[in-house]
């Protein structure tokens, strides 16, 4: 290939759109023009990258006995509607009406399309277990597309689906693909990590996300330095404390771990020893430092009071959630802990209208029955806390959990770095990752609504054991792109590299520029994928471009060439350069190639 011929327009500047250093790089480097918001056409640098990361993925699921096939983008609202997330899933589903006023939508993901063919077409056990997978398109109505391909309104994703007879058959399914992902994330050379993950909307009782670590990657995940445990900090399980009150055991909406707290605590459910609530003036202290300054008390010791619009099939309803100060609220958990579809954080008209006053002064204490309180475990093991008075310019001292409000317990909070490993009891390591995969156990989700059974071995109707796996093509390029790069530009790894090298000939005639494309020519010879960079232009705008794309080798025919017939063999990853012969740089380049 000639480098006068490809089609990749570099950029000098970076773009004032490019947040993330992939987006920046990719329309720098040439890879990648947006479209409109969120939706990106991919130049032949892009395509060649993706090709070979679709290779990858196509030869390990093959290895893992999968089917390739090709379904429609275009869904029935039907399908969606028979499975229940048509209005599940939200804005994020893009609908269209085709000529006939019938309701459709672009597939962010197939799971209804695969359970439709499947119920049509398989009827006995003997036709299970079964893999079928595809690549393709994807589409999601993104509030606020951003980070260029990290999230697009237009993204390619492989997507995988696995059918079987039973949960023991799922979990070999399942097995399967979390051991093909790591090879195929090992195989594109990166850096990732596979973590403990909420399931979302796909729904299903286990899943575990692919991360590429990166500082840039949206995603937060701890991870134990002693033992194999790794979660996304979604889902991530915190302690529940042993001085947490027996009073607060066997409430409603708990989980088994709360009804173990009245073994590990005393009987002490009357409040002896706590003063009566306090009324306190805070004037126009809203935040909790100011509170915990103003009191003299410790962030820890107040309590953090948020009011959610909670949305479920039937309606919304408004709740409370409790957490201690120094802490956050993690709205999946809570979402998750009330089985809703969605929760965002209140308006101020509702939160007054449920207080009686403005955020930054509610609390637990008073709210009407109509308002649910729901609190994080380490609120029960406060002896007494400080808590908004539902009133402007006033908070409450010595409120006690159970003796002045109740609530409902479980896991809200979001465990934090440093914390105890819930696994092994070591600290807990942080770090940001990049979700470039997602594995799922569905269960009969899909196949109890859409009707997808077969008949087993004694002739009995059972509901198909369904599993879903998705890969982010698009996006496990960008994701190489940001652990991969320096100050000069991208550093691919050689297997997903667009090409594996560029010859630069530093004059563009004369014997040096015979010699390059003699050069070239070998390497391509030896299945080596090689640029000649034959542009009439400075070696230094070559040596430039060469470094932004991220050609792994680059090799240079100039002066040296001419005097002893050697040339410049230089790596990108490390910079490093030897002078080699033309035929010693030829067989280095194809050894590099055939181990990479």
């Amino acid at each position: 290939m000639l480098l006068s011929q490809l089609f990749s327009p570099t950029l000098r500047e970076t773009p004032a759109e490019a947040e993330v250093v992939s987006h920046q790089l990719l329309l720098r480097a040439g890879f990648i023009r947006k479209s409109s918001s969120g939706v990106y056409t991919y130049l032949p640098l892009a395509q060649r990258v993706l090709t070979k990361i679709s290779a990858i993925i196509r030869r390990e699921m093959d290895r893992a006995g999968g089917q390739e096939i090709l379904m429609p983008i275009m869904q029935p609202a039907e399908l969606w509607r028979e499975s229940g997330r048509w209005d599940v899933y939200g804005r994020e589903l893009m609908r269209l009406k085709d000529r006939h006023d019938r309701d459709f939508c672009l597939g962010p993901t197939h799971e209804e399309l695969m359970a439709d063919l499947i119920r049509g077409e398989v009827y006995s056990w003997r036709q299970l277990p079964l893999l079928l997978y595809q690549i393709q398109d994807k589409f999601r109505d993104e509030r606020r597309p951003r980070f260029g391909l990290m999230r697009g309104r237009e993204f390619i994703m492989k997507d995988l689906y696995s059918f079987d007879r039973d949960e023991a058959g799922l979990d070999i399914s399942y097995q399967k693909m979390y051991d093909a992902y790591t090879a195929v994330f090992t195989a594109c050379g990166l850096d990732f990590r596979p973590v403990e993950a909420d399931s979302g909307a796909i729904g299903g009782n286990s899943s575990h996300e692919f991360m590429v670590m990166a500082e840039s990657g949206e995603a937060e995940i701890v991870h134990c330095p002693q033992c194999r445990y790794a979660a996304n900090v979604e889902i991530a399980k915190c302690p529940v404390p042993s001085s947490a009150r027996a009073e607060m055991a066997g409430t409603p909406g708990a989980d088994a771990a709360r009804d173990a707290l009245a073994e590990t605590v005393g009987a002490d459910s009357a409040g002896a020893g706590v003063p009566a609530m306090e009324k306190t003036a805070t004037p126009g202290w809203k935040t909790i430092a100011q509170v915990a300054e103003g009191l003299g008390a410790a962030p820890s010791r107040c309590v953090k009071t948020l009011f959610y619009t909670v949305s479920f099939a039937e309606g919304q309803r408004l709740v409370c959630a409790l957490v201690r100060g120094d802490r956050e609220v993690n709205e999946i958990k809570l979402q998750n802990m009330l089985g809703a579809l969605q929760v965002e954080l209140a308006g101020a008209g509702e939160v007054a209208a449920a207080a009686g006053c403005e955020p930054g002064f509610v609390g637990p204490v008073g709210l009407r029955e109509t308002v649910t309180v729901y609190a994080d475990y380490e609120v029960a093991a406060l002896d007494w806390a400080v808590t908004g008075a539902n009133e402007p310019d006033f908070h409450y001292k010595y409120v006690r959990p159970g003796r002045d409000f109740r609530a409902e317990y479980g896991d809200l909070r979001t465990l934090e770095a440093g914390e105890p490993c819930p696994e092994c009891g070591a600290a807990l390591l942080g770090a940001r990752g990049i979700e470039v995969g997602q594995v799922f156990k569905i269960g009969t989700k899909y196949s109890n609504a859409l009707d997808a059974t077969y008949l087993d071995e004694g002739g009995k109707e059972q509901p198909i054991v369904m599993g879903s796996y998705g890969i982010g093509v698009s996006r496990t390029m960008a994701a190489s792109v940001e652990q991969n790069h320096d100050g000069d530009g991208i550093i691919w790894p050689a297997r997903i590299a667009p090409f594996h090298c560029v010859v630069v000939p530093v004059q563009a005639s004369g014997p040096v520029f015979e010699a390059a494309c003699e050069i070239h020519r070998a390497l391509e010879e030896a299945g080596v994928e090689t640029v000649l960079d034959d542009r009439d232009e400075r070696a230094g705008v070559k040596f430039k471009d060469a470094d932004l794309i991220g050609f792994p080798i680059r090799v240079t025919v100039g002066k040296k060439y001419t005097e002893s017939g050697q040339v410049e063999f230089r790596l990108r990853k490390d910079k490093q350069v030897e002078l080699l012969t033309a035929e010693a740089c030829v067989r280095r380049a194809a050894s590099m190639v055939s181990e990479a």
